[in-house]
C-alpha cells in the first residue's frame, strides 16, 4: 500500500513537472505570447530549475535546450524512481537496464508531447464553440498553429466545419498505437 502511494506521488510530482517543462519548451518554440497569464504561470512554475541550468546548457539555434534537457532528466528520474520503489536491483543492473531507462525517458517525453498537442487541439476546438475569446485562446492558437495551418491549407471544410482537429486526433492516436506504445512495451520487457 505504501509502494502504491509512493508511486502515485512520484508520478504526480515528476509527471506534472515534466508537463510544465514541456509546455514551457513548446510555448517558446511556437512563440506563444509571453505576456499571457498562462505562459507566465508556466514560466513561474519552472523558473527555479531552468534558470540555473541555462548557465551551463545554452540554447541551440533558438531552441531552449536547457528546458528540454530538464524535462528529459525529470522523466529519467521518474522511471528510475519507479524501479527503485519496486525494489528493482539497480545497483547490480547491467548496461541494458540503464539504456532501457534512457529509452523509456525519451518515450515518456514523446508520449507527453503528443498528449500536449492532442489536448491543446481538443481544448481549442471546444473553446471555439463555447467562448473563442478566453485568456487561453492566444496560447492555444500559437501552440496548435504549426500542426493545424498546413492541414487547413490542404483539407477543405465540410459544410463550414473544420475537420483538421479530427485529422490531428487520428494521427496522434495512430502514433501512440503504432509507434509509442510498442516501443514502450519493448523497453519494459527488459525489466
Amino acid at each position: 500500500m505504501i509502494d502504491n502511494a509512493l508511486q502515485f506521488l512520484l508520478h504526480t510530482l515528476l509527471g506534472l513537472f515534466t508537463l510544465a517543462l514541456l509546455l514551457r519548451f513548446y510555448l517558446q518554440l511556437t512563440r506563444a505570447p509571453f505576456q499571457n497569464p498562462v505562459s507566465q504561470a508556466v514560466v513561474a512554475v519552472t523558473n527555479f530549475a531552468v534558470k540555473p541550468i541555462r548557465r551551463f546548457v545554452p540554447g541551440i539555434g533558438g531552441v531552449d535546450t536547457s528546458t528540454l534537457l530538464l524535462a528529459y532528466i525529470a522523466q529519467f528520474l521518474l522511471q528510475l524512481g519507479s524501479l527503485w520503489i519496486r525494489d528493482f536491483p539497480l545497483l547490480v543492473a547491467d548496461n541494458t537496464i540503464w539504456i532501457a531507462l534512457l529509452g523509456l525517458a525519451l518515450v515518456g517525453l514523446l508520449k507527453l508531447s503528443i498528449y500536449i498537442f492532442l489536448y491543446a487541439v481538443l481544448l481549442q476546438a471546444i473553446l471555439s464553440w463555447i467562448n473563442p475569446y478566453t485568456i487561453i485562446t492566444p496560447v492555444l492558437e500559437a501552440l496548435t498553429r504549426p500542426l493545424l495551418k498546413p492541414l487547413r491549407n490542404r483539407i477543405p471544410t465540410a459544410s463550414g466545419f473544420d475537420l483538421t482537429p479530427l485529422v490531428i486526433f487520428i494521427v496522434a492516436e495512430l502514433l501512440l498505437i503504432v509507434l509509442i506504445t510498442p516501443t514502450e512495451q519493448q523497453l519494459l520487457r527488459l525489466f
